[in-house]
């Protein structure tokens, strides 16, 4: 069978291109004395490493990474199918390629046929490729599902998440879920701070469906809702007890620019 190469989209703009740049970058992003443990599932943000790397690695470095990952993630580029997987091939960054988890990427098509293969949706799609340096460089030898969601229909996120923990739960080895997200966007730094712990707030709660009647009430532009909701749905059915803040930051906090900011939260579920 043809393997696919997904290629980087958007290495030297949101991360460096250059191999030993980009490992240095992600290391000094990683607490040095951080212990890691296994954990279901995590929220990690998805900006340019000079804005929300120090989240995504306080996240990374909290977790014992296992050698089967599924990351979860919006479309930012409306391209493509809205439940949009890709099963076959490798992703390639200035690290090297990570392969695709195949045997999963199957199970999850057969539990959950409106998964549809789909390469279009992923090509531009930078919410996946920046979480891919940290995961390698933490952990090499990991294969990977991506799958790119363009809905925010919460039925449809739901079942998802159920079909997620049903495979997981039948698999041999631990499997971890990560959505990607970024926060509030494009608001001062005071009205998205106060936004995006409503909408923490009922993450700590692992409450699905508590998020999204939050992000729509409240009108929070977090991006990742819906890689969120299908993740706290599955780590739920998997036994999850709880979810902590590791770290929460605003492009402000490094920019200076309080009057236009997005945040990011880093969570990890256990």
């Amino acid at each position: 069978m043809h393997s696919t190469v997904r290629h980087p989209a958007v290495a030297g703009r949101f991360y460096p291109k250059d191999r030993e740049t980009l490992l240095r970058d992600v290391l000094s992003y990683l607490p040095i004395h951080a212990a890691g443990g296994p954990a279901l599932g995590c929220i990690v943000p998805h900006a340019g490493y000079v804005y929300s790397g120090a989240v995504a690695g306080a996240v990374y470095s909290k977790l014992d990474l296992p050698a089967h990952i599924i990351v979860l993630c919006p479309n930012h580029t409306g391209k493509g199918h809205p439940l949009a997987i890709m099963s076959n091939g490798a992703w390639e960054t200035p690290l090297g390629q990570v392969p695709i988890d195949s045997l999963l990427a199957e199970a999850l098509k057969k539990r959950l046929p409106i998964l549809t293969e789909d390469n279009e949706a992923h090509r531009s799609e930078h919410a996946i490729e920046v979480e891919l340096p940290f995961l390698q460089a933490l952990r090499p030898d990991f294969s990977f599902v991506p799958i790119a969601l363009g809905t925010g229909r919460f039925d449809t996120l739901e079942k998802l998440g159920e079909a997620m923990a049903e495979v997981a739960q039948a698999q041999q080895e631990r499997i971890l879920i990560v959505a990607s997200s970024d926060m509030n966007h494009y608001e001062n730094d005071a009205v998205t701070r106060v936004k995006d712990h409503k909408a923490i707030e009922r993450i700590l709660a692992l409450d699905a469906q508590g998020l999204f009647e939050t992000v729509t009430r409240e009108e929070i532009s977090m991006c990742g809702f819906g890689p969120s909701i299908v993740m706290l749905t599955a780590t739920k059915r998997l036994g999850a007890t709880s979810a902590e803040l590791i770290k929460y930051a605003t492009s402000g906090d490094i920019s200076g620019d309080r009057e236009m900011v997005v945040g990011y939260a880093g969570v990890v579920v256990r």
